[in-house]
């Protein structure tokens, strides 16, 4: 094998499991550890993965991926639309379990200084309810990924593995009749640990992710309960979540609509 060939079959094997293990790669690749560790050196340096104790974890994108910053001034309205949505339907006293996101951001700002218990991987949401006397706070741990202050991958999923919790609220990078999907390979096998811990499973996206499909697939339309969305749908888009029959919120409605 061309060292071209075995260094692409190294990333290729990273990017399709998010993490895996030195043992691991040398199982599926016929070379010596020591060969190995090089290969993912190289990929390290091409910023495309980052090397852990005993393996790697795939971050692809994560370079070209805005800041948190950034990304939040985008649809902020529409986003805080969706946040009031959001946080009405929680009752004082729920477990709520939040994935990292912009939106999911604003929710969080919303539910500050109420009797909660918060459940989150999302330092920045985290960080909001620290010193709080009135919130219970768990924080998520595991490999926090680049830019987005979010820990995901193993460590977070074994973590959820005795936790149960009225709702989780996550965003998505995208939907499409094919279903929902994230931006990451690590991120998706992280939040569908965090549907099987919920009662309701609920999705916060702007009107912008409607139609846009992201990297890595998350689950089915079916496999939500509600999805909250700004009430700048077009026709289109409205016509997409009506085939999936999806129970749908519009954020800036008179009333709850469904699809």
């Amino acid at each position: 094998m061309l060292v071209e060939e075995r260094r692409q079959r190294v990333l290729d094997l990273v990017s399709e499991r998010g993490f895996i293990a030195l043992t691991d790669l040398a199982q599926n690749i016929d070379v010596s550890e020591s060969t190995l560790r090089r290969d993912l050196d190289y990929w390290h340096k091409q910023g495309l993965l980052r090397r852990t104790h005993g393996g790697a974890i795939f971050i692809g994108d994560a370079a070209t991926l805005p800041a948190l910053e950034e990304r939040s001034a985008r649809q902020l309205e529409e986003k805080r639309a969706i946040a009031r949505v959001a946080a009405a339907r929680i009752r004082d006293g729920d477990t709520i379990l939040l994935d990292g996101g912009t939106t999911t951001l604003e929710v969080a700002r919303l539910l500050v200084g109420r009797s909660l218990q918060i459940v989150t991987n999302s330092l920045p949401i985290a960080n909001l309810f620290a010193a709080s006397r009135e919130t219970d706070l768990v924080i998520l741990g595991g490999y926090v990924y680049p830019k987005t202050g979010v820990a995901l991958g193993p460590l977070t999923v074994r973590m959820m593995e005795d936790i149960h919790v009225h709702q989780l609220i996550m965003s998505v990078g995208g939907i499409t009749n094919k279903g929902l999907f994230n931006s990451n390979l690590l991120l998706v096998e992280t939040e569908r640990q965090m549907m099987r811990c919920a009662d309701e499973v609920v999705v916060v996206a702007d009107h912008t992710k409607i139609g846009r499909q992201a990297l890595a697939f998350l689950c089915n339309l079916t496999d939500i309960d509600t999805l909250i969305v700004d009430n700048q749908l077009n026709a289109e888009q409205r016509e997409l979540l009506r085939q999936n029959d999806v129970r749908l919120l519009l954020a800036g409605a008179a009333e709850d609509n469904h699809a």
